[in-house]
C-alpha cells in the first residue's frame, strides 16, 4: 500500500493509470471507470466529510491505486487464460504443417469471425447510415439553437455504439475490448466539455470507423461468402457427379451442365480423376478461406482497438 493516500480523487485515478500503465488499454478504461464512480458515490454519501478524508477510509477498503492495479492485472490474466481457445493455446508448437493447415476447421475463432464477416454487412450499412445522417442534421441544425444539443447527442450516441461494436468485436475475435465507457473530468465547465470532446481524436476515430465499416463489411461479406460458395460448391459438385458416375440418378438431374461444345470437359469431369481433383480444390478452396476469415479476424480486433479505443 502506499505511504500516502491521494488528496483527491483526480489524484486516485492519475495515480490508478500510472500504476496500470503499459497494460491493455481497454484494461486501463475499464479500472478507471470502475474506480471513479465508486470513489464518487462513497465521496456523495458522506457530504459532511472532506473528499481527502474519505478517500483515506476509502483506501483502506477499497485498496491503494497501486493495489488495485494489481487486482485487475491478476484478475484480466485469469479471464483471459480461461478464454484463450485450444488452438491459440497450441499456437506454432502443434506439429505438422498439414495439422497446422486443417487445424484452423477446430478453432472456434474460424466460426466466429465468419460469423461476424457475415454480419459485418449489415451493421455497416446501419453505422455508415447513422454517421451520415448524424453529420447532416448535425450541421443543417447548426444554425438553430437545438443544433449543439442534438450533436451532442449523437456523439455520445455514437460512443454507446462503438462500446456496443466493441463488445461484439472481443466476442468475436478475441480482442480484449473497453467493457466500460471512458471517464471525463467532472470539473469542466459545458462549453469545456464540449471543446475537450470535439479535441479528443477518438471522437473522430470513432465516427470514421463507422463509416468505414461499410466497404469493410461488404468486402469482408463477399471473401466470406464467394469463398465459401466456390469451396462447397467444388465439394458437391464432386459428390453428385460421383453418384453420376456410378449410375445413381439423383433427383432433379443434379450435377455439373456444360454446354455441348465442352463435351469433353464433361466427360473429364465424370473421370474418378476428375472428380478427385474436383473434391481436393474443394476442400482446398475452402480451407483458405477459412484462414483468410480467421487472419481478417485478428486485424479487424487490432484496427477496432486502434479506432475505438484512447491508445
Amino acid at each position: 500500500m502506499t505511504s500516502s493516500a491521494p488528496a483527491s480523487i483526480k489524484e486516485y485515478l492519475q495515480a490508478l493509470r500510472v500504476a496500470l500503465q503499459g497494460a491493455d488499454p481497454a484494461l486501463i478504461q475499464d479500472a478507471l471507470y470502475d474506480a471513479e464512480q465508486h470513489l464518487r458515490a462513497e465521496v456523495a454519501a458522506k457530504p459532511a466529510s472532506l473528499e481527502s478524508q474519505v478517500l483515506a477510509e476509502i483506501v483502506k477498503s477499497y485498496g491503494a491505486p497501486d493495489e488495485v492495479a494489481a487486482a485487475y492485472l491478476e484478475t484480466e490474466s485469469r479471464v483471459q487464460a480461461a478464454m484463450t481457445t485450444k488452438a491459440d493455446a497450441r499456437g506454432s508448437t502443434e506439429p505438422g504443417i498439414w495439422r497446422r493447415f486443417f487445424g484452423v476447421y477446430a478453432d472456434v475463432r474460424t466460426y466466429t469471425m465468419l460469423f461476424y464477416c457475415l454480419l459485418a454487412l449489415f451493421t455497416g450499412v446501419f453505422y455508415f447510415s447513422f454517421v451520415t445522417v448524424g453529420l447532416s442534421l448535425s450541421l443543417g441544425l447548426a444554425i438553430l439553437i437545438i443544433g449543439v444539443p442534438f450533436f451532442l447527442g449523437f456523439v455520445g450516441a455514437a460512443r454507446l455504439l462503438a462500446l456496443v461494436e466493441g463488445r461484439l468485436v472481443e466476442a468475436m475475435t478475441g480482442e480484449r475490448m473497453p467493457r466500460r465507457p471512458s471517464t471525463r473530468p467532472r470539473d469542466l465547465s459545458l462549453l469545456q466539455r464540449i471543446g475537450a470532446m470535439l479535441k479528443e481524436i477518438r471522437t473522430w476515430t470513432t465516427l470514421a470507423y463507422q463509416a468505414l465499416m461499410l466497404p469493410i463489411g461488404i468486402a469482408y461479406f463477399v471473401i466470406a461468402v464467394v469463398g465459401l460458395s466456390v469451396g462447397c460448391g467444388l465439394v458437391l459438385a464432386a459428390i453428385f457427379e460421383g453418384f453420376a458416375a456410378v449410375g445413381i440418378v439423383l433427383p432433379g438431374n443434379v450435377g455439373i451442365h456444360l454446354a455441348d461444345e465442352s463435351a469433353w470437359l464433361q466427360e473429364w469431369i465424370r473421370h474418378p480423376l476428375g472428380i478427385i481433383l474436383l473434391a481436393i480444390g474443394g476442400v482446398l478452396a475452402t480451407t483458405f478461406t477459412l484462414h483468410i476469415v480467421r487472419a481478417l479476424g485478428r486485424l479487424h480486433g487490432a484496427f477496432a482497438k486502434r479506432m475505438l479505443v484512447a491508445l
